[in-house]
This record gives structure tokens, sequence and C-alpha cells, in this order.
């Protein structure tokens, strides 16, 4: 079915829906002319034709955000006569009552763009959402680097002219369907560090996927279900700027929240897995719930000071100023008896919620000494009040007693629970007496503290939606004649051996972090002081290996706090780390001392002043550490990063970072904990991120598949560990082999040997497209195999023998070189204004770069390797000339660049004996030289001073800003008419504009973009 046929049918389906088809509106003008009439039908005015010209040009904004909020409000227009119109551009109270309409195959001609969009939706003559539809076999995901592409050309129609209010785009090829919101370009670039856009495909209650185009259209847009997406299912982010569209299973649980609370239908829990996204649907519902007239507050209860904190930042990040910091517990008190608007959904903690309802609290009993009512007496009146209760991840430590307390005291109270990890009852339950590396304190079970549960999405959905990742798990078994039971520590020191041997394998070559989980304090303390031993050894023989950074935290003895108020944090710190509570019970002076040594070896690494009656301050410090691992070294030195984390109970729940990896474990874990400490490593990054690793130190398989069993949803144990854990090595080796085999079987297809020296050979670009995907196929599963920890010797000789390291370095060099050339042969062709063809194989290439980047070689890494192969004398790391071309070539962090790197290597002579200092030295006067004289010869070809030319060049460089009026300057002597002047621009920023772009390396530089080939 050709792409006209499926448009064809499409439409159809849509006018089933009541849709109405407007065949007359292919153009600007029929598209303004019919939002005209809808708009002054809906605000009940006529307008003359100079007030619609003003309110097009004061509406029409090229700021994404801008144009949403204007779409969901109400707003202001001065009309002719001076006289006020507030006015909607849709009905906002009621989205059903709008007209929709369906039109296709529109043209928008603005300046310099004649894009025809496939099929747009329109909401009362506004058009919020855009249909690709593409034929069967075409890449969705090129599909939506389409739409990007097409909103980042100049003077596109998203800009200048009503497409500005798009809220959604959708792109099908009638098989998969998938849809992601409209955002400003920083929200919207596909392709920044490969970190892509979110994208959602649509499902049922169930989580089964609802992909096929004529079934999507029928469940996602009926028209009042796409107006209840548009209004009430999109979050607007004030702090970001920035549009987010809940997933379905976000909006499933809103639902069911709503719907049981305006039936006044009791409590209820949701189960959301960690890394889904509870905070927004948490907030969305709370929100919803401000709108309800019957309910008299909106509580949201977190648990622990950093967690308040942390929603606090995200709910501000969602609306700005929505939640006020509740210093204490008066202002928390002042808050629940306010009658103000502002004050009807309040973020708290539990401690803190706790307290105002403890009769005996220190505050309550000091209040009635002075004769004030306490704060539970104040709160009587409330007694009758209908309150909703938001608990995020409830079952944190006394949420029992507290929860009881609330329920007492406010009998019209409605508690609903959002957890990743649900406590179960029953003989295979996790609701036994539990708690890690010890048996304490009992848990209630989630059913007993909410009644019922309202939706689930588990860990097996979020997996199978690509949400979050699988695990490999690697159970270390040490060497010798008794290996130790499952479940038994092993020496540390064999521990460490291991994380040194496998860290940068675990790691990707130190791209990510990982956390390594012990039993106790004592155990904490004991692994950082054997890594600084271990490490220095090892440094002092051999020169080559470079220490890993290694960070501990956990907390310190409350009871030793300098200060009541340093020891109320701490306490509320640790009333959710049971292991360290105990632990800090005994020798806590030998606790503090080791602990403040840990602080100054911190401080001394990172150049920090942290103390430890300001704990809070580092543990904040550590986690920004983590979280801002960011890669590659350019942004944040590796020396500032930290490698490994020790914790005991700190940081293995609530924790997220895309760019921790690894969890090393040396600790019983079991059930909820141990999916809580898994799931730290499962962050979806991008291709360089396929799993989260998992190295268990205890040989716990039985406990990890008795998690999978209890937390898996409706599967069994056996299918979920197929969904949950990566392929075992093997596997993936064979998978290797036959990717390598099909890459055989191309090339020799093509008359060709399977080998890097021939890819320069292909003809035509279809042959060039295919080697691009069957080559990246390969390098997917070698970067998965790269960063298996459990790699045996004969694995690694399968591998070499698939796919011989020199030959895979050779192919990655000819990938970089035939997509870079390919890439920008697409950009020209777009550029002279064609459109997508989609018989064109280049044209749906879908590029992946960040897989072809490797996390070791940097800059520094490279210089470091020139100086070497310039050194005089026998050196057991030097490399040949070629050798050194080649390893850059296959680097995708050089691409802009390895021609100039491997032209100074060029330049030098093997033995040289050149220092590492006067290697940067040279090369950055190489490449100054190499500029001036690329520089010279523009200036020479388009008739201009060089020196005018650099000084344009530089001032461009030095703010990242293309300004056009200082390209008609350079020209402003020559005294020039208009049509030769911008003739002369054109043909100069064809040379320039490459230039410039090789010479940013890599930065963005704004308003270039037009003028790039």
């Amino acid at each position: 079915m050709i792409e006209q046929q499926i448009e064809q049918s499409f439409i159809d389906r849509l006018t089933g829906l009541k849709y109405e088809y407007r065949s007359d509106i292919t153009d600007r003008a029929a598209l303004e002319k019919n939002f005209r009439d809808k708009f002054e039908a809906l605000n009940r005015v006529r307008l003359t034709d100079t007030e619609f010209a003003r309110l097009l040009d004061e509406i029409v904004t090229p700021d994404v955000f801008t144009a949403a909020k204007t779409l969901r409000s109400i707003n202001a227009f001065t009309r002719d006569d001076d006289t006020p119109l507030n006015y909607t551009l849709v009905n906002i109270k009621d989205w059903c009552k709008n007209h929709f309409e369906v039109i296709n195959q529109l043209r928008i001609n603005t300046d310099n763009s004649h894009h025809r969009y496939d099929v747009i939706l329109l909401i009362n003559g506004v058009p919020v959402v855009q249909i690709e539809l593409k034929t069967l076999g075409v890449n969705p995901r090129r599909a939506m680097e389409q739409i990007v592409e097409y909103k980042h050309d100049p003077g596109n129609g998203y800009t200048k002219t009503l497409l500005c209010f798009m809220q959604l785009f959708i792109v099908s090829n009638r098989d998969r369907s998938y849809y992601f919101a409209n955002n400003n370009a920083r929200h919207f670039a596909f392709n920044a560090d490969e970190r892509f856009l979110p994208i959602y495909e649509f499902a049922d209650e169930d989580n089964r996927k609802i992909t096929q185009l004529d079934e999507f259209a029928e469940r996602f847009l009926k028209k009042c279900d796409l107006g209840r997406t548009i209004s009430r299912y999109m979050v607007l982010l004030a702090g970001e700027q920035k549009l987010m569209i809940m997933r379905p299973y976000q909006v499933y649980a809103v639902q069911h929240m709503v719907k049981c609370i305006d039936e006044d239908n009791g409590n209820g829990y949701i189960w959301h897995t960690t890394g889904s996204g509870k905070t927004l649907t948490s907030f969305k519902a709370s929100t919803l719930l401000k709108e309800n007239d019957h309910i008299h507050k909106c509580v949201f209860v977190v648990d622990r000071k950093d967690l308040d904190r942390q929603t606090r930042e995200e709910f501000n990040k969602f609306q700005e100023g929505c939640v006020e910091e509740n210093t204490n517990t008066a202002a928390l008190v002042r808050r629940l008896l306010s009658e103000d608007y502002a004050d009807k959904v309040i973020v708290t903690t539990i401690q803190k919620l706790g307290l105002a309802l403890d009769e005996n609290s220190k505050r309550n009993k000091q209040r009635r000494k002075n004769g004030q009512a306490t704060y539970k007496e104040q709160l009587e009146a409330l007694k009758d009040k209908r309150i909703v209760f938001i608990f995020d991840e409830c079952h944190r430590s006394q949420f029992g007693e507290n929860h009881k307390t609330i329920k007492a005291f406010f009998p019209k109270a409605q508690l609903f629970g959002f957890t990743g990890t649900p406590i179960f009852g029953g003989p295979k339950g996790n609701a036994s007496r539990v708690k890690i590396d010890g048996e304490v304190a009992s848990y209630q079970t989630t059913e007993e503290l909410f009644q019922k549960q309202l939706h689930a999405y588990t860990i097996t959905h979020a997996i199978e939606d690509g949400n979050v990742l699988r695990f490999h798990i690697d159970y270390f078994k040490p060497e010798g004649k008794n290996p130790p039971k499952p479940g038994e520590a092993i020496a540390k020191k064999a521990v460490i051996e291991a994380i040194l041997a496998k860290h940068d394998a675990a790691t990707g070559g130190r791209r990510f972090n990982a956390i390594l989980a012990t039993a106790s304090i004592n155990d904490a303390i004991d692994y950082h002081a054997l890594f600084k031993t271990m490490q220095a050894e090892k440094a002092a023989t051999d020169p080559d290996f470079k220490p890993l950074n290694i960070a501990c935290v956990f907390s310190p003895p409350a009871q030793l706090a300098e200060n009541p108020e340093s020891k109320k944090d701490i306490e509320q710190l640790s009333e959710d780390l049971p292991q360290e509570q105990e632990d800090n019970k005994v020798e806590p002076d030998a606790k503090k001392k080791a602990l403040e040594a840990i602080l100054s070896d911190y401080n001394a690494r990172y150049g920090t002043n942290h103390r430890l009656s300001e704990f809070d301050l580092y543990y904040q410090d550590v986690q920004k550490r983590i979280k801002d691992q960011q890669w590659p070294n350019a942004d944040y030195p590796a020396a500032q990063k930290i490698d490994i984390t020790i914790v005991v109970d700190m940081l293995l729940t609530g924790f997220d970072s895309k760019f921790l990896n690894t969890l090393y474990v040396d600790k019983k874990l079991q059930h909820h904990g141990l999916i809580q400490a898994f799931s730290r490593t499962n962050r979806v990054l991008n291709g360089t991120k396929p799993y989260g690793n998992i190295l268990d130190f205890r040989q716990q398989r039985d406990a990890v598949d008795a998690a999978i069993t209890l937390f898996s949803g409706e599967k069994t144990g056996e299918q979920a560990r197929e969904i949950w854990l990566v392929d075992k090595a093997p596997v993936v080796i064979k998978k290797l082999e036959s990717a390598v085999q099909k890459l055989d079987d191309f090339m020799n297809s093509q008359g060709l040997s399977c080998t890097p020296s021939a890819v320069a050979n292909l003809k035509g670009d279809e042959a060039r497209a295919a080697f691009i995907c069957h080559f990246k196929e390969v390098q997917r599963l070698k970067t998965q195999l790269d960063q298996y920890t459990d790699l045996t010797g004969e694995n690694k000789a399968s591998i070499e023998q698939v796919l011989p390291e020199d030959n895979l370095r050779g192919f990655k060099g000819q990938y970089l070189e035939t997509a870079k050339k390919l890439r920008d042969q697409r950009g020209k062709s777009c550029k002279a204004g064609d459109g997508p063809d989609a018989d064109d194989p280049v044209d749906q290439l879908d590029f992946e770069f960040v897989l072809f980047a490797s996390a070791v070689i940097d800059y520094d890494y490279i210089m470091g390797l020139i100086a070497k192969f310039s050194q005089k004398g026998p050196g057991k790391s030097k490399m040949s000339r070629e050798e050194l071309i080649g390893l850059i070539s296959a680097d995708a962090k050089f691409m802009n660049e390895r021609d100039a790197i491997a032209e100074y290597i060029g330049t030098l002579k093997a033995g040289e004996g050149l220092s590492e200092t006067a290697i940067r030295e040279g090369y950055t006067r190489f490449k100054a030289e190499k500029n001036a004289k690329e520089l010279a010869a523009i200036a020479a070809k388009h008739g201009l001073a060089t020196a005018a030319l650099q000084s344009f060049v530089d001032g461009i460089l030095d703010r990242m800003i293309f300004d056009g009026e200082k390209l008609s300057d350079l020209y402003a002597p020559y005294d020039l008419g208009w049509k030769e002047r911008t003739h002369k621009e054109s043909a100069l920023m064809e040379d320039c504009a490459p230039y410039l772009v090789k010479r940013a390396d890599g930065r963005d530089i704004s308003g270039l973009s037009a003028y790039e080939q």
C-alpha cells in the first residue's frame, strides 16, 4: 500500500470517529480563515481584518512553551477601539465541545520552507496534532528524526504560522504507531549525545500495546479522548519550559484515583515500579484534585529530608512555586488550617505529620506548658473535612504507626499509596520480619494498609516497554578448594581484586559508575581503607594503573552530633537505614572517627571542605557527582567523578542516576530490598548502556529468583526471568557471529571481501546504507558483550575469532567515514528543498555515533600516545603511525578533528623525544596554522580581506551566535546592489559554514543552521 492510500484510509477512519474532513484547507490562507471563523464563533465576536492580523501577530510565536500556555489559558487582547477582549482559542472548560477537523497535504510556504504535512488534526481551527504516515518497513525512529529536521529547518511553518500550536506528533507505518510531545529545540534534539526524545506507544490498562494504526486511532484519537489527553494529561514544566505527556499507565493510575475519590470509595495503592515516574503521576493526581471542590486538602507525604527536598524540587519543576518549603511543624499546621487556594496541595514529610499529631511530642508538651493550643488541638477543626493523603514510597520505616494515627485522627480522609515494591502476604510474601542483614522489624502488607490495588505497572512491563533496562547478574565464585556457600561472605581482599579486574569492563571503560553495597558500617570502613592501600600497592608496581576514585557514605552516630539541630537531621536521615541505626549503637566514637577520616580523604581528592557537622551537604555532593558522571570528560573532568561509592543502606532506595550502571553486592539482599538495590542500575540512557550490571559476591541466586517471582506481576517466574535478565554470553556471541556473517554475505554480494579496506569500494548509496545497517548491529552486540563481567577465556577467544580487534577498529573507522559522508549528503539535499524521499535508502537511515566513541580514548589519552610514539628508545606501549591514526579514525569523538590529528602525526618523527607538553603545544600551533591557511583561502576565493573575515569568524566563535547583520557589514565597503550582495553572501557561507562548524568543535552556533549544507 502506498503512503497516499494509507493516508486516505486513515482519514476515512477519522471521519468515522466524527472528525470533519476539510479537503479545502490545503494552504496557509485557508487554515487562517478557518481559524478565524472558529475563533469568532467561540468568543462571540467579529474582528476587523486589521484586528485579526494583529491577533495572529500576537499569538504566533516560535516559542512552543508560550504557545502551549496560550492554548490552555484565558488571554487578553485590545481591540482597535481600545476595548478589552478576553478570549480563549478553544473551549478550555469542556474540550469535548470544540470542533474537531482533519486536513491533509497542507503546504505552508514561509520565507524559504515548502514543507508538506501528511495529516493534521485541528481543534477549533487550531492545528494541534500532526501525523506522519510511512510505508511498512520504514523505521519509525527515522520518521521522528525527520520531524525534528523539519522543525529545525530555517523559516519552517512551526515558528511563523498557526503550526506553532502543535502539541503532539504521531508517526506510524500502520504496524507501529508512536507519539511524542512538541518542544523547543533544546528539548527536541533527537540525537543530542543520542539521548533520544521520550517517545510513547499507546497501551491498554493491562499494558497490552495498541500500535496498529486503526486500533490506535480508535483508542487514542476519539475526539473527547484526544481533548482530555491534551488538556489533562500533558504537563507544562515551567522550570524547564518544557512539555511532557504522561505515559498510558500514569494516566490510568490518575483516573483510578480520581474515580475512587469522586465515588468516596475508600483507600487504594498504585504499584508502579521504580523508575516509572511516580512523582509526575502523583503531581498530576494532586493538581486534578486541587480542582475538586469536595476536597479540602491534598497532602502529598514523603519520607526523609532528602526525599522531601527532591520531591519539592520536582513538584516545583512541574509548576513553579506550587510547593513551598515546610521548614517546621508549625508551618505545616498553619498551611493545613489555611483556606488559601495556594495551600490546597501540601508536600510534607511523614515525620512532621507524625509530630503534629503526637500529643507527647516535645513541641506539643511545650505548647501546653505555655498555655497554647497544641498542634493536635488546632487540627481538630479538620476532623470532619475530606482530606486526601498521597504517600510516596509507602513502606518506609515508622509508616505503620503514623498510618494508624492519621486514620484515627482524620476519619473522612482517603489514603493512597505509591510503591515500586509492594509488601505481599502469604508464605512466599515479603511481609515477614525482614531487615537487610539481620531480622528486626516487621512490615504490614500493602493491602492491609491501603485496602486495594488500583493499578499495576510492574518492572516486567517497564522492561518490555524499554522504560528501564534488563539486568546482567554475575554470581562471583572465587577459585579454590573450599568455595564459599551461597550467602557466605568472602575475603574483602578477594572482592576488591575482582572489582579492580572487572570494573573497567562493567562500566564501559569508566563511562559509568558503581555502588558497592556492604553488610555493615564496619565493613564499609574496612573496604574504604583496603581500596586505598591495595590501589597504592598496584600503582607502585604498574605505571599504567589508573586508581579508581572511591567515596563512602553512611550515617554518622546521631548521639554524637554537635548540636540538637544536627542530631535531629541525622536521626531523620537514619530512620530508614535499619542496618546503620543498629551499627551506630556499638562503638559510636570509632564510627565517627572513621567517617571523619573518610571525609578528609574526600576533601583532599575533590578540593571540597565538608564537615561532619554538615553531613547532609557531603551526602548531597556525593549524589551530585554520581548523577553528573556526564560523559565525555570534556564536560566534567574524570578526576572530579566518583567511580565507586561504598554504602551500607544509603542510596539503595529512591536514588536515581542514568550514569550509575553497576552494583557490587557484598551483603544479604532479599525481596523488595533486593529489587530496590538492583533498580539503582537500570535507568535508560542510550545505546552505550545496554543493561544494569550486578556483580554479586554472595552468590544469592535463590534470593534473586524468589524476588523476580514475587515482583513479576502476572508472569510466571520463568517468563519473568527471560524478560528481566539479559542473555548469557554464549547466546550473545552466537548473535554476534550471525551479525558478522550477514555483513560478510553482504560484502560478498557486492563482489568484495569482508575487510575494512573493501568498504571504500562499495558502489552507490544503497550499498553504503546497507553497510551502515549491518555494521551498526555488529557494534551494538559488541558493546553489550564488552560490559559482561563474567566472560571466560573461551568466550573472549570466540569473540576475537568472530571479530578480530584490528578488523573491528578498521570497520569502525569506515562506518564513521561513510556515515558522515551520507549524513552530510542527506543534509545538502534537504537544504536544497527536496522533501524526504521514501525510496531513498539514505533518507531512511538511522545513524548512530554514540556506540562508536570510547570512554577511555579521549583527547588527553591521544596526546599521551602521540608523546609515546615520539619518545626515544624502545617503549612497550609504542604504536606505529598507522595504528595511531587507525585508533583515532575509529572513534566518533574525533570525527571532525581526525584529519587534523592524522596530518599532525604525519609531521612528527618517531623517536624524536618530545614531551607530552611539547606535543600539545605543537598540535595547538599546527591547528592554528591550518585554520589560518584555510580561512585565508576562503577570503581569497571570495575577494575579501583576510583580516576582515578573521574578525567576522572570531566574533561568531566568541559568542557562539551567528549574526546575519555582521555578514552584511562584511560586504558594506563594496557598494553592491541588493541582489548581488545576497548572491555573494550565500556563496561565502557555503564555504564558511562548514569551517565554522569544524571550529565550534561540537558546540552549537545559534542561527548558523540556516546556512549549513
